[in-house]
């Protein structure tokens, strides 16, 4: 017999456009100047956490430097490790990093984490040098010799520092030079990069509404790349701000997150309080087949339900019941406007616009 959770470790699979590609609208210049910190500064400064690389995820605390979990599949291995030190004790030229300045004079990793991330661990001894010259081989930072180890403090590395953004525009230029800095080997989600650059009390409360047992229900397993975080964002920002849409989808997201990072003019209690309950009644409702035509998630029906149900449960008048919400989900399932606004260019204003109109009047 199967039960619910039966295939709870099976990575799910979301049906979603691929804005990788998308053209971005014109975005505002940034400031920025060149500097050059010593690694021995480098080093102070990261374990003072003045320099920040963030964790992608704001449940997860900034591990140890060499822990291998960290950032799964962008890690080094331990001979880049290796040869990254080696490159400084010889004296050459390694790539520069790219700093965003925070509140705090603090700075976040744009570019360069993992180079960071090597120095400390190698300065507070979690790992020996193995792949490299034979006059470096099993040494720590420790046992360098004395000039060897001055000369390593004394090195420069040379950094660009972004001037930190004060208006939401510039958060989006900020955001595609992250883009574009990590667009080879495991590409960065833009909801990876969203945190990390827009960190604050909505973020917090998606990260708590992401833990919610009916959510879990609903969508599965949880998501390594923050795909399930990111649909939350995005049934929050159309259910308060869909009059406001307009492509591409990551745009969106990014400038309703930049203005209400902090929850300017948003009820977060109430919105929490909302997908909850929506949440809950859909789950009764539907369970593991709600927004699956197969076997993915369908992620413009799972927005578009969810700001349906959401309406009517805030609205006023009777509470939906799990009958109300099977025997509406169907007709809309059997709608053929509202599945083409499901499964064709799901992110133009049109399809948005379509299938959330006809969400709301199934549910109303």
């Amino acid at each position: 017999m199967t039960t619910p959770t039966d295939d709870i470790e099976i990575e799910i699979e979301i049906d979603d456009v691929d804005e990788t590609d998308a053209v971005t609208p014109s975005v505002l210049p940034v400031s920025y100047f060149g500097t050059e910190f010593d690694v021995h500064g480098l080093v102070r400064r990261f374990n003072d956490r003045a320099i920040v690389v963030p964790s992608f995820d704001p449940s997860v605390q900034l591990p140890d430097p060499n822990a291998q979990g960290f950032q799964r599949g962008r890690v080094w291995r331990k001979a880049q490790k290796d040869r990254f030190i080696e490159s400084l004790l010889l004296g050459f030229p390694v790539p520069g990093i790219f700093l965003v300045e925070q509140p705090g004079k603090k700075y976040l990793v744009l570019d360069g984490q993992q180079r960071l991330t090597t120095l400390a661990a190698f300065y507070a001894g979690s790992f020996k040098l193995e792949g490299v010259e034979d006059a470096f081989k099993g040494l720590t930072y420790d046992t360098l010799p004395d000039d060897v180890r001055r000369g390593l403090d004394d090195t420069f590395i040379q950094s660009i520092i972004i001037r930190a953004p004060q208006e939401v525009d510039e958060y989006e230029s900020v955001y595609q030079i992250f883009e574009r800095l990590n667009s080879g080997g495991t590409n960065l989600q833009p909801h990876e990069i969203r945190v990390a650059l827009y960190g604050g009390e909505t973020v917090e409360m998606i990260r708590s509404l992401n833990n919610d047992e009916c959510w879990r229900l609903l969508y599965g397993k949880r998501s390594d790349r923050l795909k399930d975080q990111e649909l939350i964002l995005r049934v929050i920002a159309l259910w308060t701000s869909s009059d406001e849409y307009s492509a591409p989808l990551k745009t969106f997201l990014n400038d309703f997150l930049g203005r209400h990072r902090n929850s300017a003019e948003l009820d977060l209690t109430m919105i929490a309080d909302a997908f909850r309950s929506s949440a809950a009644v859909i789950s009764a409702a539907l369970g593991k087949r709600a927004f699956r035509l197969g076997t993915q998630v369908n992620a413009a029906i799972l927005d578009s339900v969810f700001v349906g149900v959401m309406d009517r449960a805030h609205g006023g008048g009777d509470a939906l019941t799990p009958e109300d919400v099977s025997d509406a989900y169907q007709a809309l399932l059997e709608d053929i406007d509202y599945m083409d606004a499901v499964t064709r260019a799901t992110a133009n204003e049109d399809s948005v616009e379509t299938r959330l109109s006809l969400a709301r009047a199934a549910f109303a």
